[in-house]
């Protein structure tokens, strides 16, 4: 024990690190803006109030937003539960012609940076009459090449009885993925679910040039457009707005946080 404090105190030190910024954010944003702009600063609220919050939520398109960050975070996790599952099952369970060789064209796409897929792919759905529009938020993150690596690693896992045994059952390959092999995999699923869901809840720079009207912002682009003009010195406003946007994501992990941390332990070991 003694000889091992030192590494307790870089964890706590860690600790303090990552989670004074939120803190500090959270309590910003029920200061006013004379308190935010005090020297020294104060960490806790002297006179606390929501009138942050309360002016956030009057604004007439907040739901707006909110609601399409819902809408497009839930309908892109749904798709990579769905299609990632289903692209791992073949290339994990199934024999066919080419599917060495897919996965390795899936990894080499995992291997490329997005930013240098970014501008061809922004053509495309330009091209494609996508911009502006939900489809073009919302199809090129309907699968991920990350999300199929993690259900295939998690799909060799399981034994391939269990589908010899659907198939004496009389089982066809789609009930035997779907009533067998599914559920056996909820820990990846949670896991993928939480990660595309964070990954999509807080994209920026796609739904920035995607979007071209206020009515199709999601959150954080909303929150940048509160940044600039005469909101650009309300850091209330901001921290409260950067707020709502990090709550949800935060208490979704915390509530999955066991399945998280089950499905990436059993996928890194096989």
């Amino acid at each position: 024990m003694r000889r091992t404090w030192w590494i307790y105190l870089i964890g706590v030190l860690g600790l303090v690190a990552v989670a004074a910024p939120f803190l500090w954010m959270v309590l910003g944003s029920f200061k006013t803006q004379g308190e935010l702009l005090r020297v020294p600063p104060t960490w806790l609220p002297q006179d606390a109030t929501t009138e942050n919050y309360d002016a956030l939520f009057n604004k007439a398109n907040f739901p707006r937003y909110f609601l399409n960050s819902t809408l497009v975070a839930l309908i892109v996790t749904a798709g990579n539960l769905v299609f990632c599952s289903m692209i791992g099952y073949a290339l994990a369970k199934l024999r066919f012609k080419g599917r060495n060789a897919l996965f390795v064209l899936v990894m080499a796409t995992l291997m490329v940076p997005g930013m240098v897929t970014f501008v061809p792919l922004f053509v495309l759905v330009t091209n494609a009459g996508l911009a502006n529009t939900y489809p073009g938020l919302i199809l090129p993150f309907l699968v991920s090449p990350f999300g199929v690596f993690l259900m295939r690693q998690f799909f060799l896992g399981l034994p391939d009885d269990l589908m010899d045994a659907g198939r004496v059952d009389g089982a066809g390959e789609l009930g035997i993925f779907a009533r067998i092999m599914v559920p056996l995999t909820r820990p990846a699923l949670a896991t993928l679910g939480i990660l595309t869901f964070l990954g999509s809840w807080n994209n920026f720079l796609w739904p920035l040039v995607i979007a071209q009207t206020e009515d199709k912002y999601t959150l954080p682009v909303a929150l940048a457009l509160y940044s600039t003009g005469q909101n650009a010195q309300n850091f209330g406003l901001l921290m409260a707005g950067a707020v709502v946007v990090v709550v949800p994501v935060l208490v979704i992990f915390v509530a999955f946080q066991r399945h998280v941390t089950k499905g990436i332990a059993i996928t890194g070991l096989k």
